[in-house]
């Protein structure tokens, strides 16, 4: 099948050069790669000492992930597209308004607001990114405390955010705001900021044709695929340079059928971002969370364990739509207190947070969003060091405190590694029992964001320690929302053993 389709592609590119016929950019950019990936296998490249991946899972799989990736743990995910301006439902509105099993709310909205003949590509042209201030979104985002953005680049829809080769008339420099919409925010990000760029992509499209008809194929065609997909992905790569390829839309068809395997050795081995780029695991029906970069299993997988495989929460603030809704009661969004848990709850676990906005169809971000992010990047500013760079503990949630979860720090090579309990409800009478933690002599408990140390005895009766918090109302305190007790030169308590030195 592989070689198959590089066929196809080379003899498509053969085929116009002989009737003088100019061949789509993408296309002969994809024959390109492929033909480079086919003559891939797994070896050493001594001139750069460079492990070359070939293009099976069992060799993708183990291409360690970029460290900037861990470090980072918190970053911005995006929803933009022509779903943001009917922006009632969710992203999925075309499909609720005509997919196979329409919704009827969706039905009804559609019956009262629009004419008869009205259909989804005519809100395209409302898709006005007036108000759209690449610059601000920048800036908001790195007040935010993320460490990467990922942007929406082409949704279900099949509507792109950039003039696709591959998307004519349907993408947002031909139709809508006329402006390359990817290129400015990447200008921005990378121009105003330290984050790292991120490029979320859908491999299908719901009503694309050339898609339906290798759907009705049972996918022994890949008309869509080779003439689609892939040279949208290597596009995007090529033109933006994105460190982060955010996959979805995969869930229908095999991953021979998209040619992931094929893509993401020439996204490791010859892109221009091969060193730093991360990649997610949605490539292909049965793919996820099983293979690819980093795993994230499900819409807001969150499993409150720690994982064996590095993993990602993303989650929206809008609890019902990862897409801009006008009629969102202030009920549908998480509260910052929800979204700090999370975000502590995830790190604990050894994952990153991916925190979804949904901007208006001009471009705005409602100020319920930029307060969350502000807030969130407040907090981060005290309680940072819990998070960036942390790794997992021994202990996740503490043994008899739910309301704490631990992280620590041992990347500089200390003898002892030191914990960070993050509380997220601070007791009336100000004192926090650690079960998981067995004192030493050489014990030091203190706040972040607190100047003085905090006093703390052994717990004869449960186990652990107890630490007096500072006789303050947490009001008063520069944290807010979530606390980090910070402990230095402390034990672990196991049940096998009952004393762990960490």
């Amino acid at each position: 099948m592989y070689i198959a389709s590089i066929g196809k592609l080379l003899k498509h590119h053969s085929t116009a050069k002989m009737t003088r016929e100019k061949p789509p950019l993408s296309l002969s950019l994809a024959a390109c790669i492929f033909l480079t990936v086919v003559v891939v296998t797994l070896q050493y490249d001594t001139t750069h000492a460079q492990v070359i991946y070939n293009d099976t899972w069992s060799s993708l799989d183990k291409r360690p992930l970029p460290d900037w990736y861990d470090k980072g743990k918190f970053g911005i995910f995006i929803h933009w597209g022509v779903f943001s301006v009917p922006s009632f439902g969710s992203e999925w509105f075309w499909w609720s308004w005509q997919g196979s099993e329409p919704d009827n709310a969706t039905v009804q909205f559609m019956k009262d607001n629009y004419r008869p003949d009205f259909t989804y590509p005519d809100f395209a042209k409302e898709l006005s990114a007036t108000f759209y201030d690449p610059n601000w979104w920048a800036d908001l985002f790195q007040a935010s405390g993320a460490k990467y953005v990922v942007l929406t680049s082409k949704h279900h829809e099949g509507y792109t955010m950039w003039p696709s080769t591959t998307s004519f008339s349907w993408n947002s420099m031909d139709v809508g705001p006329h402006r390359d919409l990817v290129g400015d925010f990447a200008e921005a990000i990378r121009n105003r900021t330290d984050l790292h760029f991120g490029l979320y992509h859908s491999l299908y499209e719901w009503f694309n044709p050339l898609y339906l008809r290798d759907k009705a194929n049972n996918f022994t065609t890949r008309t869509f695929a080779e003439a689609k997909t892939i040279p949208e992905l290597i596009e995007i790569v090529l033109r933006y340079r994105p460190e982060v390829i955010w996959s979805d839309g995969d869930w229908e068809a095999p991953d021979f059928y998209w040619g992931s395997t094929e893509f993401l050795a020439w996204l490791y081995n010859e892109s221009p971002v091969k060193d730093t780029v991360v990649t997610n695991d949605r490539w292909g029906y049965g793919i996820m969370c099983r293979h690819g970069g980093y795993l994230t299993c499900s819409d807001r997988y969150n499993p409150g364990t720690l994982q064996r495989r590095k993993w990602e929460n993303c989650l929206t603030i809008d609890k019902k739509s990862w897409g801009y809704r006008r009629n969102a009661p202030l009920s549908d969004y998480m509260t910052i207190e929800e979204i700090i848990t999370t975000i502590a709850m995830t790190v604990s676990c050894g994952g990153n947070v991916l925190l979804n906005v949904g901007p208006t169809a001009d471009g705005f971000i409602d100020p319920i969003f930029e307060e969350r992010l502000r807030q969130v990047g407040q907090w981060l500013s005290v309680n940072g060091e819990a998070i960036y760079e942390s790794v997992p503990w021994k202990h996740q949630n503490d043994t008899i405190n739910g309301n704490v979860w631990y992280t620590s720090n041992n990347s500089s090579g200390r003898s002892r590694v030191i914990v960070f309990a993050i509380l997220l409800k601070w007791p009336s009478d100000n004192l926090v029992s650690l079960g998981s933690i067995v004192s030493s002599s050489k014990t030091k408990v203190t706040l972040l964001g607190y100047d003085e140390p905090l006093d703390w005895v052994e717990d004869e009766v449960a186990g652990g320690i107890v630490v007096s918090l500072p006789s303050v109302s947490p009001a008063q305190m520069r944290s807010q929302w979530a606390w980090t007790i910070k402990l230095i030169g402390v034990e672990s308590f196991n049940q096998a053993d009952r004393k762990s030195v960490v």
